[in-house]
């Protein structure tokens, strides 16, 4: 049996990652995969950043990582980008964009947004031809399978389709979710030379005060639409006084 631990947006949200680690240390699971978003958006940038490197397998790129990495130059880009060293900025940097591996003879794809770019979004209500071009290939970012299966983070949403016999798997947010207030990640199970698979969404309680602690004692930006949606999983908009 292959069990996989399938993590994504931390948001440099330490107690929810914690708290996350300690659930998977129960169920006894160790290869887990970050599908990007390690860090911004949170107070703690560089300790979540550590706990990736220390116990993730495979990690790939969120957007969040590349423009924190230097891709852009918002407020909430720059503070984290000086929480963070040289060498941690450029681990950031040359993270991989997607991972694609075969389970079961089937070949599974996992990005952080979509297989089109960083910043392109595949929502629940994209229509049926952009769900499908997700399963292509796409040289340009390393995806050179048509696949039959893609798992993707971004949305903050834990959500699965089928895609006209094809699993479209979102693993939700474990920082910052925007469909509930708890933390979410994702197992997937596969038994070898079976083309079956199993996907179950895990939700757990986590010390949220201590992240909202975290965030009013730092000089981060926009700590009230940050703590406004830890306390209310629904999105903030961030915008700086220019209305950028």
């Amino acid at each position: 049996m292959i069990r996989l631990a399938i993590l994504a947006d931390l948001h440099a949200n330490l107690a929810a990652t914690q708290a996350v680690h300690a659930d998977l240390q129960r169920r006894g699971l160790s290869e887990i995969w970050v599908l990007g978003d390690l860090v911004g958006k949170g107070p703690r940038p560089r300790e979540v950043l550590e706990w990736t490197q220390a116990h993730a397998k495979r990690v790939i790129q969120g957007n969040w990582d590349a423009r924190v990495a230097g891709a852009t130059h918002r407020p909430q880009d720059l503070w984290p980008r000086s929480k963070l060293t040289p060498p941690q900025l450029e681990y950031l940097g040359s993270l991989p964009y997607g991972i694609e591996e075969q389970f079961g003879g089937a070949w599974w794809r996992f990005v952080h947004a979509s297989s089109k770019g960083l910043f392109h979004r595949l929502y629940p209500h994209s229509s049926l031809n952009d769900q499908l071009d997700a399963f292509q290939p796409n040289p340009q970012f390393g995806l050179q399978q048509e696949v039959d299966a893609l798992v993707y983070a971004d949305m903050h949403e834990a959500l699965m389709l089928d895609v006209e016999g094809r699993p479209l798997i979102n693993c939700g947010s474990v920082g910052n979710p925007l469909d509930s207030t708890l933390p979410c990640y994702l197992i997937l199970e596969f038994e070898e030379k079976s083309p079956s698979h199993t996907a179950t969404f895990v939700r757990l309680t986590y010390n949220r005060d201590e992240e909202i602690s975290a965030a009013e004692g730092s000089d981060m930006p926009f700590i009230r639409e940050y703590i406004a949606e830890l306390l209310t999983g629904a999105y903030q908009k961030r915008r700086t006084r220019e209305g950028v």
